[in-house]
């Protein structure tokens, strides 16, 4: 089954919305490891507006006695003071993402006539740092393919795609399940490990267990807002046993 890796950005940006130091990220970061998280996610973008290259240097010292047992993931773009600081901390991943300006979120995968040349110097330095690369991409067998040539471990399938095709009922998610199903087969055939993320909420992420050779979800935006209602250590729980499947998940 899926390891779930909380990405905890939305703790920070309750924070900064006050300014201060509450709630803290890694106050939450413990309880998310307490709950059973097997992972922890960050995405420090360069503005600043959630995530700080402060709180990364944190979250690092309060996982590297955990080291082993709970993996960091820290996302973002290829920019150098993040690259630098992601080889600092030795991060279990680096999943590296594509920023369109003004983007609130996420919103594709990497495009596919995006210079190959400064990625791999990346993918190599990180490589160097013993960190494992993982790249942000569409669903897609081309994508893929792109990510094996510049020598990614992991690729990240953008599954926004799926969720809105989840909410239009069985056909469209049969056609998303087959879509998801054929692209994650095509990395595993690649030797690429395969992971997941973006909107992946408790309704939708038992259906996209069955998608195979899935090793990690990241999910954030949707568990944070679940735990406003049910605190963070059952928010946690509840989408550990969602990523173990339709059965467990009821």
């Amino acid at each position: 089954m899926p390891r779930l890796s909380v990405n905890v950005n939305k703790v920070a940006t309750i924070r900064n919305s006050r300014g201060g130091h509450v709630p803290s990220v890694t106050a939450a970061v413990r309880v998310c490891v307490a709950a059973g998280a097997p992972g922890i996610t960050v995405h420090p973008r360069a503005d600043g507006r959630h995530i700080t290259l402060a709180d990364v240097r944190e979250v690092a010292a309060e996982l590297a006695p955990l080291t082993g047992r709970v993996e960091y993931n820290i996302e973002g773009d290829p920019r150098e003071d993040l690259m630098t600081l992601v080889c600092e901390v030795r991060a279990d991943q680096a999943t590296l993402v594509p920023v369109m300006p003004g983007e609130r979120t996420s919103q594709a995968g990497w495009r596919l006539d995006t210079p190959q040349a400064h990625l791999r110097r990346v993918i190599d330095r990180l490589h160097e740092a013993g960190v494992r690369v993982s790249l942000f991409v569409d669903p897609e067998p081309p994508a893929i393919d792109w990510a094996a040539s510049l020598g990614a471990d992991r690729v990240e399938l953008y599954t926004e795609p799926y969720a809105r095709a989840f909410e239009q009922g069985d056909p469209a998610r049969a056609a998303a399940l087959a879509r998801y199903t054929g692209a994650a087969t095509h990395a595993h055939a690649r030797g690429l490990g395969v992971n997941a993320g973006h909107d992946l909420d408790l309704e939708n992420l038992p259906l996209f267990t069955t998608v195979p050779h899935v090793l990690e979800v990241s999910i954030g935006h949707a568990l944070i807002s679940r735990a406003l209602f049910t605190g963070l250590e059952r928010a946690v729980r509840e989408y550990i046993d969602a990523a173990a499947g339709p059965d467990a998940a009821g």
